[in-house]
Formats: C-alpha cells, sequence, structure tokens
C-alpha cells in the first residue's frame, strides 16, 4: 500500500477542548532549507506541540513557515509561543488575518454562537475570549500562491468553514492538507461538519474545487489521513452537493 512521502509528517494532538478531549493533526513538512507547519494545535499546550516536533525531528527553531488554515482557536492555539520561539513567518488569507492578529473577535468566539453552546463548552470558550491568541501574519496568501517547501506548496482557497480557510496541495505527493474543509470520520472521508461551519454553501463548492485536484491522500485536520485512493471517494461528497 501507498503511504505519505517521508517528508510529509501528520502529528497527533491531544488534548481538552469544549468540555471533552479531542484529537487535531497539525501537519509538518520537511525541508532542508526550514520545516512548514500547518495550524498549530489546541491553545496553551506549547510543550506538547514541542515533543510532537521532537518526535519528528524538528524543533521550534527550524520551523521557517507556519500556514494557519484559518482563525479557529484550535488551530491558532499555540501560534504566538511558536512564533516567538522560532520567528516564522506566519501565512494566512486576507479575510482570516484581522481576526488571527486580534484585531477582530474570533468568528466563532461571538457571543451570539457561544449562547447556543451546552454550558462547560460555553464557559470554556468565554474564558479564552477574554486574552484569544493572536499572532501578526507575515503574508497574505490567495488562491494558486505556491510555496518553495517539499517540492512545492499549493495554496487552495477554500472558504465556507471560515471567510479565510486555506486548503495546502503538496502537487508533486498529490497529498492534500484540507484543514476543516473536510474530515475523517470512522474511517472515511467525510464532507464539512454543517454545526461547525460558518457558510455550507461556500464549503461544498471549495469541495468541489479541492475534488478536481485529484489528491491520493487527504489530511483532514479532525481524523488524520485518508487514503490512498481519496480523489474517488471526494468526487462522491462533491457530487451530494452539486
Amino acid at each position: 500500500m501507498s503511504a505519505l512521502p517521508d517528508a510529509v509528517r501528520v502529528l497527533e494532538f491531544e488534548g481538552p477542548f469544549r468540555g471533552t478531549r479531542v484529537t487535531v493533526h497539525p501537519v509538518l513538512i520537511l525541508d532542508p532549507q526550514g520545516h512548514l507547519l500547518v495550524d498549530t494545535g489546541l491553545p496553551g499546550q506549547g510543550e506538547t506541540l514541542r515533543r510532537l516536533l521532537a518526535q519528528h525531528g524538528a524543533q521550534p527553531a527550524t520551523v521557517r513557515w507556519l500556514v494557519l488554515t484559518h482563525q479557529d482557536l484550535d488551530h491558532i492555539g499555540n501560534a504566538p509561543e511558536l512564533v516567538a520561539e522560532s520567528g516564522a513567518e506566519v501565512y494566512a488569507h486576507r479575510a482570516d488575518a484581522p481576526f488571527i492578529q486580534g484585531q477582530r473577535l474570533l468568528l466563532k468566539l461571538a457571543p451570539e454562537r457561544l449562547a447556543t453552546l451546552a454550558p462547560e463548552a460555553r464557559a470554556f470558550f468565554e474564558e479564552w475570549a477574554k486574552h484569544p491568541p493572536q499572532v501578526r501574519v507575515s503574508h497574505l496568501v490567495e488562491d494558486g500562491d505556491k510555496l518553495p517547501v517539499g517540492g512545492g506548496v499549493r495554496v487552495v482557497y477554500t472558504p465556507g468553514h471560515t471567510p479565510g480557510h486555506l486548503s495546502l496541495y503538496l502537487e508533486a505527493h498529490r497529498v492534500l492538507v484540507a484543514g476543516d474543509a473536510l474530515v475523517v470520520a470512522d474511517g472515511q472521508l467525510r464532507g464539512p461538519r454543517p454545526e461547525v461551519t460558518l457558510d455550507m454553501a461556500e464549503a461544498m463548492r471549495s469541495v468541489a474545487k479541492l475534488a478536481a485536484l485529484e489528491p491520493e491522500f487527504v489530511v483532514c485536520y479532525h481524523g488524520g489521513v485518508y487514503g490512498p485512493g481519496a480523489a474517488r471517494r471526494l468526487q462522491e461528497i462533491a457530487s451530494v452537493g452539486a
């Protein structure tokens, strides 16, 4: 069976979030000129991130690029600490950059959204809303931009989950890093989750864009790796939303 290329490492990051325990999957792309990290894990767990990087022969000081797929708390959680240690350049889409930089309140921390949550989850988010993580975005990226890492990484603008959601496509390896545009649940690749997606119609248009790439593997922040043979399943998901 085929596997992910050795340069692509999927971190498994478990911890408390929203009153329960969840597992998320930042992606580390190894490169001799400096590594690229996609998302930073659950907030308040910088030491866990350092340990996971070390397991793959990296450390904060060797992370040269940080791509934040979007503004959500479990993605930007350890970005300030990582950037302070590494000096990494931070990449994000312009639609989410003001939220990541602390100029606007994270959309999913808005009081009207928190009011819909169960009490324990609401208390968790209300506490983080007081002092959310924030980090300066060094570079605003757009659909089609390319990063010179791991044989070439293409930025794919995939709004819907948030206005500025990004995915990344490693063209040489046919590996799609999908962020929260897709999920893996019970071993199956699935579409975006409506309960945490701000615009489902837009999100499904983004799924169709990703399906056109015909990736062999998809790495989802929630659920991890799906593949080989991801292209066919992704086409099935896209056809449902057509």
